[in-house]
């Protein structure tokens, strides 16, 4: 008995390492919402997204949802940003916002797993559904494991 319960304080001590070594890279990307995207747009985009770890090998998990907050981006003229890249202090300039509402998750074997993805015939697929929720245009970042 002595013995087993050493075996499952062990194994329970040491369950989340394997999560903590996972090494890949996470995709992620939140988008700005269609007003007029309809229930059925919703659930045929979730049902879409959660199928992508069995469409491609490439993709182990996926996370998707409202964000808990959204999330403004900011776009400003070229010319203003050339400026501040430069270093220069109160550029004037207007500026658009947009909120991202929304987002996925899409945990990847790799780097590279990302060409592969686009290139993937459910991509095809699946952006048809995609856009049927979303007004054009991302804020995507990747996150590499290390």
């Amino acid at each position: 008995m002595k013995l087993f319960l050493t075996a499952a304080a062990t194994l329970l001590l040491t369950s989340g390492l394997a999560l903590a070594g996972e090494k890949g890279m996470m995709h992620c990307f939140a988008f700005t919402v269609i007003p007029e995207a309809t229930d059925s747009d919703w659930k045929a985009f979730a049902e879409a997204t959660d199928k992508w770890p069995s469409q491609f090998k490439g993709i182990q998990k996926i996370w998707q949802g409202k964000l808990r907050g959204p999330l403004a981006q900011f776009t400003i003229t070229a010319e203003a940003r050339k400026k501040l890249a430069a270093g220069e202090k109160d550029v004037e300039t207007k500026a658009n916002r947009l909120m991202r509402q929304h987002g996925v998750c899409m945990l990847m074997n790799g780097p590279e797993t990302l060409k592969e993805y686009t290139a993937a015939p459910f991509h095809k697929e699946w952006m048809a559904i995609y856009e049927k929720v979303r007004v054009a245009g991302t804020t995507t970042y990747d996150i590499l494991a290390q």
